[in-house]
């Protein structure tokens, strides 16, 4: 797919923050998130604020990462109203420090393509989390409003190709000639998946995993899908990110190749 300039990123990166600002601000701090179920309201806001502040000193840092500069998170507060302001003046720093950045820099990035150790990783990064976050907010307040459709439609293919595809330095992705179209139906467009197997030992706590089903995302293989999942951008993107049921949602072929997607995404993503 085609990604987004870079100003319509930033520029759903200021509305999606503010979005979320403005529903969490009028939010009982204790109230749960039933996305994340583990947090409140409170959780929900720190969270995006030390998010933004990460990658302000991923972009103020670059190329370094924020390990190498001896990064420290900062404080919470404990206060709502100063919880609000430490969003405020983090989120502030965050847009001022990326926009002031050439996206073509290069920057930090954990993304296993070395094509995404640059600026603008970040941009694309941080409107989807932006955008799903404002979504998180306002399922805790009870009022949702509409995604973006041509946001929804690139975060289709970023949730499948960054944050499931992912592959560490120290995995191995072995493909299978089986192949499962993600097919937009409002974009007049499609992300097409390889489903295989993933193995490898985790260095730093010694997991081991051996062919534990995995799927990454390939250009249009041109032949036909094994399985095809069909839904608008919104519901499609949501959907991928646990936020909300399949109603709208259909999913046809071959129901091994459909399995092996449901145990992929059955891993929760924040």
């Amino acid at each position: 797919m085609t990604r987004l300039p870079y100003p319509d990123y930033a520029a759903a990166i200021r509305r999606e923050s503010q979005r979320f600002r403005d529903v969490l601000a009028d939010c009982d701090p204790a109230a749960a998130v039933p996305s994340c179920p583990d947090w409140t309201a409170s959780d929900l806001l720190w969270h995006l604020t030390t998010v933004q502040h990460w990658w302000w000193a991923v972009i103020t840092n670059r190329p370094r990462s924020p390990k190498e500069t001896g990064y420290e998170e900062p404080p919470r507060p404990e206060q709502y109203d100063a919880l609000l302001a430490a969003y405020d003046d983090a989120h502030a720093a965050f847009v001022a420090a990326l926009e002031s950045a050439d996206p073509a820099d290069p920057a930090y990035s954990w993304s296993s393509d070395p094509a995404d150790h640059t600026v603008g990783f970040t941009y694309r990064r941080q409107a989807h989390e932006a955008l799903i976050h404002r979504l998180d907010a306002e399922l805790t307040a009870g009022s949702v409003t509409p995604f973006d459709p041509v946001l929804a439609a690139d975060g289709v293919d970023e949730t499948l190709d960054v944050m499931y595809g992912a592959l560490p330095e120290w995995g191995r992705f072995d493909p299978e000639q089986r192949y499962v179209e993600f097919r937009i139906t409002d974009a007049g467009s499609s992300v097409w998946t390889q489903l295989g197997v993933f193995n490898g030992a985790a260095p730093d706590d010694g997991q081991v995993f051996v062919d534990e089903k995995d799927m990454h995302v390939v250009p249009d293989p041109g032949v036909p899908a094994d399985a095809v999942i069909t839904g608008t951008a919104p519901d499609l993107d949501a959907w991928l990110w646990h936020r909300r049921d399949d109603a709208g949602i259909t999913a046809t072929g071959d129901p091994a190749a459909l399995e092996h997607v449901t145990e992929v995404l059955s891993n929760a993503i924040d």
